[in-house]
C-alpha cells in the first residue's frame, strides 16, 4: 500500500503519542515500585514492555458500493466485532481518528503473531466488505496497556 506524506505524518504522530504514553506509564510504574506478580500476569519483560500488533484502519476501496443503510449495518457489525474481540482479551485498545481522512482508526491486539492479527482483522465485517482495510505492524509497548480495559470500565458511565 502506498502512503502519502500525510499518512506518513499521521503514523509518525501516532508513534510519538504512543511513545509518550510508554514513558508516562513506565514512570508511573516506577513510582509505585516493582511488582513481579503483576509483571508476570501482564506478560511484561524486564523493561515492563511487551509486543503487541497494531492495526491502522484505512478507508477501503469499496465504500462507495454500499448505500448509507448498508454502511450503517456494516458499521453495526464492526462495532459488535470490536466488542467480541475486547471481551476475548485479544483487542486491548481501539478507536477512531477525528476527521474524514483515509486513516480511520487503530486497533491494538494482544496476540503473538502477525498471522493471528491478520486472521482477527479478516473476520471484521467492515474489512470483509471492503469498507475498511488494515495495515498491521508489530509494536513494542508498555505491558501496563493490558490494564486499560479495566481502567476504561471504571470511567464509563452505565447506559440509562
Amino acid at each position: 500500500m502506498k502512503l502519502t506524506y500525510a499518512h506518513s505524518l499521521i503514523k509518525s504522530i501516532v508513534a510519538l503519542v504512543m511513545l509518550a504514553c510508554t514513558f508516562s506509564l513506565n514512570a508511573l510504574g516506577q513510582e509505585s515500585g516493582y511488582d513481579a506478580a503483576l509483571a508476570e500476569k501482564l506478560g511484561a519483560d524486564e523493561r515492563g514492555m511487551k509486543k503487541y500488533v497494531m492495526a491502522f484502519l484505512y478507508r477501503g476501496e469499496r465504500v462507495a458500493e454500499y448505500t448509507p443503510e448498508q454502511r450503517a449495518e456494516i458499521q453495526k457489525g464492526h462495532m459488535g466485532n470490536i466488542t467480541k474481540l475486547a471481551e476475548s482479551g485479544k483487542l486491548i485498545m481501539a478507536g477512531p481518528f477525528f476527521g474524514n481522512e483515509d486513516l480511520r482508526g487503530i486497533f491494538v491486539f494482544d496476540v503473538s503473531t502477525m498471522d493471528e492479527a491478520a486472521s482477527l482483522t479478516a473476520q471484521d465485517p467492515a474489512v470483509a466488505a471492503g469498507v475498511l482495510k488494515m495495515d498491521l505492524r508489530e509494536w513494542y509497548g508498555p505491558a501496563a496497556l493490558m490494564m486499560i480495559t479495566d481502567l476504561h470500565a471504571k470511567l464509563t458511565k452505565p447506559a440509562n
